[in-house]
């Protein structure tokens, strides 16, 4: 049975082996009195540990790396390899993954809270006033496209940016996103859109006058301490550290990855083609990173803004950032920035109440948080390898009911404060976006 140890066994049991139980590497939690003393049942970990090799045995991913922690225990480990090849690199802990639309929670929306704080962006602010070349009939009053919008995808606009005709770089990228009209009211409808973490990006660097990789390796993943965390990685790492994502087709005919060099792997090459046709640098896109790196983030979450006893972000903030911010006649629930109530909140499984929070990635990703229970559950993978049809879904709700299960002493039928689940609606088909649709032949280029 994997045994839960003291976090000062870490670095030497690091140094042993990355894939057991050990003491939670982001870190003691800086609020653990209401934990019990034992915050995760080791009995139940077996049943996490069978489930990710499931998936790697029937060959829908190749390998994965795992993170659940609460308190001062996390349970950290990898599984399978960064390819299908015999002789392929084992995946562990400080495994670097394409982390895909983690990028708009992890950069983006935080980014945007700390720019709050530092009194230089207003969430009811229209996106005009800091993107002037914006400014439109669609978008000017009484139909302001504000941030708050944009961070809850509530703005309107569609999913993504059109892939025809061909265009390359960011000044493309803003002319085009600033040329997209809401096809719905702004804060009326949901409708998840790479356009509007775009954007932020762009906002994120006119405000701050940096540019967003500067801006987030030294706003959030430095004192962070997320050392493995960047964009673009093969500019600080070695391509063996980092696990590819796809096997690019002979023939472009048809494909995804048309400005990829033909039968090459992407390898710190950010598999978004939005994001890599803007140089591999964007707000809902391009950050490559690690399941520690994300526990430290995570940990920061749990502690309400508090990293190792520093304040990384302000109560406010992070009542933004965990709390429903959309508005009511957009039906479901997003705060700025995280998924709280959607059709993508899979990951909170059948346990965890509504209200607890998290985003997923499209190359194969996961992270949600309860804030009740404390709990925090991340998934970094490579499913996408070597064709995009690694098929996952279903893990990411069986991790969030094992997940919960493996918790020790807390009743999580006795939440005070949890939220109903909002229902379907009617016309579910027409208002529910795709998990993904990476288009081709004039069609659009979408995230998940």
């Amino acid at each position: 049975m994997p045994q839960l140890v003291s976090r000062h066994c870490i670095a030497a049991l690091l140094a042993l082996c990355s894939c057991m139980v050990l003491a939670n590497p982001a870190g003691p939690s800086t609020s653990p009195a209401n934990l019990p003393q034992r915050a995760l049942d080791a009995a139940k970990l077996p049943a996490i540990d069978a489930a990710i090799t499931r998936y790697v045995d029937t060959r829908q991913m190749p390998g994965a790396a795992f993170l659940l922690a609460r308190g001062s225990d996390a349970y950290v480990k990898g599984y399978g390899r960064q390819t299908y090849a015999a002789d392929a690199r084992a995946i562990d802990t400080d495994t670097i993954f394409d982390a895909a639309s983690l990028t708009k929670v992890i950069v983006t929306a935080t980014a945007v809270q700390l720019l709050i704080e530092d009194g230089k962006l207003d969430m009811e602010a229209p996106l005009a006033r800091y993107l002037p070349e914006c400014a439109g009939p669609a978008r000017d009053a009484p139909h302001a496209l504000t941030l708050r919008h944009l961070l809850t995808h509530t703005s309107g606009l569609k999913a993504g940016l059109p892939a025809k005709p061909a265009w390359r770089g960011k000044d493309a990228a803003l002319k085009l996103a600033c040329g997209e009209a809401p096809t719905h009211a702004p804060g009326t409808f949901f409708r998840y859109s790479d356009i509007n973490y775009i954007l932020l990006g762009f906002i994120i660097e006119r405000v701050s006058g940096e540019p967003l990789e500067r801006f987030a390796a030294t706003r959030i993943f430095a004192p962070l301490g997320m050392s493995r965390s960047s964009y673009r990685p093969l500019e600080r790492f070695k391509a063996g550290e980092i696990a590819p994502t796809q096997r690019t087709a002979a023939s472009v005919e048809g494909s995804l990855h048309g400005d990829v060099p033909r039968e090459s792997e992407l390898r710190g090459v950010v598999h978004d083609p939005t994001a890599r046709f803007m140089g591999g640098v964007a707000g809902h896109a391009g950050l490559f990173t690690t399941v520690n790196d994300l526990g430290r983030f995570a940990r920061m979450m749990v502690d309400g803004g508090v990293m190792n006893g520093k304040r990384f972000l302000s109560p406010e903030s992070i009542t933004r950032l965990t709390t429903v911010q959309s508005a009511d006649a957009a039906h479901w629930r997003r705060s700025a920035g995280w998924d709280i109530d959607t059709p993508y909140s899979r990951p909170r499984g059948t346990i965890f109440p509504v209200g607890s929070y998290g985003h997923t990635g499209f190359t194969g990703c996961v992270l949600w948080i309860d804030p009740w229970s404390k709990t925090t559950f991340i998934l970094l993978s490579n499913r996408v390898y070597p064709n995009d049809k690694g098929a996952i879904l279903p893990l990411y709700t069986e991790l969030g009911t094992l997940a919960a299960q493996a918790v020790i002493g807390f009743d999580f039928g006795k939440v005070q404060g949890a939220l109903t689940p909002r229902p379907p609606l009617a016309d579910s088909a027409s208002r529910q976006p795709p998990t993904r649709i990476f288009a081709t032949r004039g069609k659009r280029l979408v995230t998940g």
